[in-house]
């Protein structure tokens, strides 16, 4: 019999690596019940554009004008011509239908099987890869719904305040099934994290892996139907663009142009992605399943939506100024990425910038008492800070945002809130790994002392 008693059982538990706050603190809890009113910040942006010129500015001069009263008038039949008056069959038909597809081609089309990064409990999953193939097929049907009239290129634009509300429901019920299915029939109990709080777990998640047969939901809904809509909504965009216009504006050439870039590179490296944090580290709660569903299809497409009512014609100079920006912070987030991981592919036997590379070496213990060897790269780019891809990924979510001009503070909130993610992002990771590696992880940071941005943060 052992001989731990089962305090002693449950406090080694707390302190074991992945997702660990055993306490969630009154600012914590109020935060949580703060962005799961964010659903509403579309519906500002959707109404801003459609009845204020997209000036983020009209609710609070309305209420210092003392004329919000008379703008429900205006808004309601805003909403009554551009949402409820018309028919729902178009956008219930489209939106399940692309669900249907992606579920469908996420199952049974030919895939790679790749193997994702053990979890706290020590599970090594498989993955079905096969996004890229998805890309290409999805291009190539909407091109060929387009020449054949099947659908209107800009059809999609049309319905987006239908689709919103659709994408809500769905992101709403399946966050509500995921919280269930995580309390009643885990798909892996020992990698399911509860707080104490179920606001903090509903929003966080309870599941790591959530999964029904060989659906994935993590990987599926971060990737499909969100990342794998994006580039198709854009091209809905700049389709309305011209219809209304006669035109497609070049910063609207720019930002699907670069978001397309961004989009390629995830489906064509979604191998990669199984090991970064979204996959390998974070719960599937409300943050995910809502998140992927609404946020990223609407928010993440903001910019596209902002330019179909601003047709913005930038300077050659300016155009060329931004297109660098966004190739270059993209390779400069893939060329850090490639290091870190041709570093591990060799097991630290490889040369960094033309010397050997340094590293620390660490172990970590999984909730099945295995040890695991690893290691920590401290030279290239990841010698200059723990997170430098991250400046490449700011450089991108920057010059998504500057084709959009300075007379409107609506296109700028995608990098303000990359930058807020990516921070907070870096942080909880800061947590997860200090628990994973213990002191070795002080050792590593002493060498490594910069977060993301070298000689400032």
């Amino acid at each position: 019999m052992s001989s731990e008693t089962s305090s002693e059982k449950t406090k080694k538990k707390e302190v074991m690596w992945g997702r660990n706050y055993s306490k969630i603190d009154l600012i914590t809890k109020l935060g949580v019940f703060a962005l799961l009113l964010t659903p509403l910040v579309f519906g500002y942006c959707y109404i801003s554009c459609n009845s204020y010129s997209c000036y983020i500015s009209w609710l609070p001069m309305k209420l210092i004008n003392g004329e919000l009263y008379n703008s429900f008038g205006e808004i309601t039949k805003m909403l009554k011509t551009t949402v409820f008056e018309e028919s729902w069959s178009s956008s219930i038909s489209l939106y399940f239908a692309w669900q249907l597809f992606q579920v469908l081609f996420y199952l049974f089309f030919p895939s790679q099987i790749a193997s994702g990064q053990p979890t706290p409990a020590g599970h090594v999953l498989k993955y079905r890869v096969n996004g890229w193939r998805m890309m290409v097929i999805t291009h190539i049907a909407f091109v060929l719904g387009v020449y054949f009239n099947i659908l209107p290129a800009h059809r999609l634009f049309d319905l987006w305040g239908q689709m919103f509300i659709l994408a809500n429901i769905f992101g709403w019920l399946l966050s509500v099934f995921c919280f269930i299915k995580a309390n009643y029939f885990p798909t892996h109990p020992e990698d399911c994290k509860k707080s104490g709080n179920w606001a903090y777990d509903f929003y966080m998640g309870i599941e790591l892996n959530p999964r029904i047969g060989d659906l994935d939901f993590k990987l599926y809904f971060n990737g499909r139907p969100g990342i794998g809509a994006w580039n198709l909504i854009n091209l809905s965009f700049m389709a309305a663009q011209y219809h209304k216009y006669g035109f497609v504006s070049n910063s609207l050439i720019a930002v699907t142009a670069l978001q397309a870039i961004y989009v390629a590179d995830f489906f064509w490296n979604e191998d990669w992605y199984l090991r970064t944090i979204d996959i390998a580290h974070e719960h599937f709660g409300w943050m995910l399943s809502w998140g992927d569903s609404v946020w990223l299809p609407t928010m993440y497409t903001l910019q596209g939506f902002f330019l179909v009512f601003h047709p913005i014609q930038m300077s050659w100079l300016w155009f060329t100024f931004v297109m660098s920006l966004g190739v270059g912070g993209y390779a400069l987030f893939r060329l850090a990425n490639a290091q870190k991981d041709n570093f591990r592919s060799a097991n630290g036997k490889i040369n960094i910038w033309g010397k050997p590379a340094t590293y620390v070496e660490t172990k970590y213990k999984t909730t099945d008492g295995k040890t695991h060897k690893t290691k920590l790269l401290t030279s290239g780019f990841w010698g200059l800070a723990r997170h430098f891809n991250y400046v490449g990924d700011l450089a991108m979510s920057l010059s998504f945002c500057l084709p959009c001009g300075f007379g409107h503070a609506m296109p700028y909130f995608y990098i303000v809130y990359m930058g807020m993610l990516l921070t907070h992002r870096m942080y909880r990771d800061a947590h997860r790994l200090k628990l994973k590696y213990g002191d070795d992880w002080d050792t590593y940071c002493k060498i490594v002392p910069y977060k993301i941005f070298p000689f400032l943060f």
